[in-house]
Formats: C-alpha cells, sequence, structure tokens
C-alpha cells in the first residue's frame, strides 16, 4: 500500500513548558484536569473530524464503562490483559461495609474487601459496537460505517503527557467484505496527511503494530506488520526522532466476525476495521506545533477549527 508522506519539522517549543498552563496534574501519573483552552481545541477537532463523516454512518457514543463479558469474549485479556481495568465495588451488607469503612479510618488496607462487578473500563471506542451489531441480524450487503467515541482507560502510568491513562477516543468502523473493509481503510489512509495538513502539523504514516503481552505478542505483532494490518498517523509532539502515534488505520480481519458471528446475508462471516483518533493527543500536539497562544496561530489552523 503506497502511503503519502510529509516530513516534519522539528519543534523547538517545550512540551512540559506548554502543558502547563493547558493540563492540570492529578497525583497520579496519566491523569489530568483539563483547561478551556484545551477543551476549545478538542471541540473543534471533534468538529472537524466529524465534518469528513461518510455517508450511511451510524453515531454512536459510548460511555467509559462496558460489559465485563463483552471484553472477554472480545479476546481483550488474551492480548491485553496489561491495559485492563475493571471496576471494583464493596459487597455485603451495611455491617460488612461499615467494617471496610472502619479499617480505612483505622489506616489499613480497605481494598481487599472490593470484588469485582460485572463492568470494565473501555479500552477502546471499537469494543463495544461489535455486540451491537451482532444483536441485529445478518450484516447488510453494504456493509456497516459506524462513527463511535468513547473516554478511555489504559493501565500504563506515564509522566509523558502522550500517554494518558485517560484519554478520548474517536472511530470511525467498517463491517463488510474484506474488499469493503481494504478500500475503506485506503480512503483514510489516503484522507489522513491533507487532514494534518489543514492542521498545519508535520507527519508521517509507517507500518506499526499493538503492544500485545508477553513472548506470545511478539510473534503476534510481527504477524501484524508482516500483513500490513495496522498504520499509524505520526507526528513529532516530542521530537522528530520519537514522534507521536496520533490516529491508526486498523485491519480486523475476521476477528469480530468469528467471535461475534458476524455474517452477511449469504452467512459468510464479516470482516472489520477501524480508523482512530486519538483526540487528546492531537489537541496536544497542535500546541506543541503552533504554541499555547491560540492568538500566535496560523489563521487557516484557526479557522477549521472556530477557535
Amino acid at each position: 500500500m503506497n502511503v503519502a508522506f510529509k516530513q516534519p519539522k522539528p519543534s523547538t517549543r517545550s512540551l512540559e513548558a506548554i502543558a502547563e498552563t493547558l493540563l492540570l496534574p492529578s497525583d497520579i501519573d496519566g491523569v489530568y484536569a483539563r483547561t478551556g483552552t484545551f477543551e476549545d481545541v478538542v471541540v473543534g477537532l471533534t468538529a472537524l473530524i466529524s465534518r469528513h463523516r461518510e455517508p450511511g454512518t451510524e453515531v454512536l457514543r459510548f460511555p467509559p464503562v462496558m460489559s465485563r463479558r463483552h471484553l472477554e469474549k472480545s479476546g481483550y485479556l488474551k492480548s491485553f490483559p496489561h491495559f485492563l481495568g475493571c471496576v471494583c465495588c464493596l459487597d455485603g451488607d451495611e455491617g460488612e461495609v461499615r467494617g471496610t469503612v472502619e479499617r480505612l479510618e483505622g489506616g489499613e488496607d480497605w481494598t481487599t474487601d472490593l470484588s469485582a462487578a460485572d463492568l470494565v473500563l473501555t479500552p477502546a471506542a471499537c469494543y463495544p459496537v461489535y455486540p451491537v451489531a451482532a444483536s441485529r441480524g445478518a450484516v447488510p450487503a453494504a456493509g456497516l460505517k459506524f462513527d463511535v467515541a468513547a473516554d478511555c482507560f489504559r493501565r500504563e502510568p506515564s509522566k509523558d503527557l502522550d500517554r494518558l491513562q485517560s484519554f478520548r477516543m474517536r472511530e470511525y468502523v467498517c463491517l463488510g467484505t474484506p474488499e469493503q473493509v481494504e478500500a475503506f481503510r485506503r480512503r483514510w489512509l489516503a484522507w489522513a496527511p491533507d487532514f494534518a495538513a489543514q492542521l498545519g502539523l508535520p507527519c508521517t504514516i509507517e507500518q506499526a503494530s499493538d503492544a500485545f503481552f508477553g513472548r506470545g505478542g511478539k510473534l503476534m505483532a510481527m504477524s501484524q506488520i508482516e500483513q500490513a494490518l495496522k498504520f499509524e498517523l505520526l507526528i513529532p509532539v516530542h521530537s522528530v526522532e520519537k514522534p507521536t502515534a496520533c490516529m491508526s488505520f486498523n485491519y480486523h480481519q475476521d476477528h469480530f466476525g468469528k467471535v461475534w458471528n458476524l455474517r452477511n446475508t449469504n452467512g459468510v462471516v464479516i470482516h472489520t476495521g477501524c480508523v482512530a483518533f486519538g483526540v487528546d493527543r492531537l489537541a496536544l500536539a497542535l500546541f506543541a506545533t503552533h504554541g499555547p497562544d491560540l492568538s500566535d496561530w496560523p489563521a487557516a489552523v484557526r479557522q477549521v477549527l472556530s477557535v
């Protein structure tokens, strides 16, 4: 697959200095409060992404939690158990719960009384959409397209501002034949450099692999690269040498089709693919490139984002 490239230019701005006015730290790495200026840019990005939604795309917005059973069935624990966040709660009667509170007040560890709920934190915006599609029966011959978004979580604490534990993800998802999914991905790969150019962001698009778990994960990553199943749009947020992945273009083949028994009207298992936007990373890339003061940004970028 041929992909257009735009050569990045080095940024002279300190990302940490910029972030001091945009992101307010908590006492947990990778979790920040966001200022109004940062959110204004996020709103503009969201609107820009929406303006490029393909006809016939259904819009769904998911909460930051999803069914634990659905995530287990999707195979997430086999591939990414190190990223998973579970929702845990206190069970029991009033006396038992009061005993847990008293343990906290006594300086003891109260968390051992927690038990896992039937919810997990959503790790990617597309995971909840496959059981929704499966519940509707056969996938039509024209395929299905979804516009999904969610606040997501991955357990990877880091002081790097472009690697958050809690972050927002927007995705366009395609369900159909292999030809339909590949055509979908090619369209977005061709469009992505222009998207970055509208934002004044230097970028490259390169093959990539997911951070699969363990020794077996290394083989899965190699297979992913060999089959060109994943591409990323990279922007030099920190540096040209170590750019940040701000978009990804993924072909899942028939994995979710088999898991959820997603078939077309001829009974053939369908394939799936998605284009994911790291909304917070894109916003950070804009500030790293153009500076913390919106009034200093290029007029064309401000216009396209309405900021």
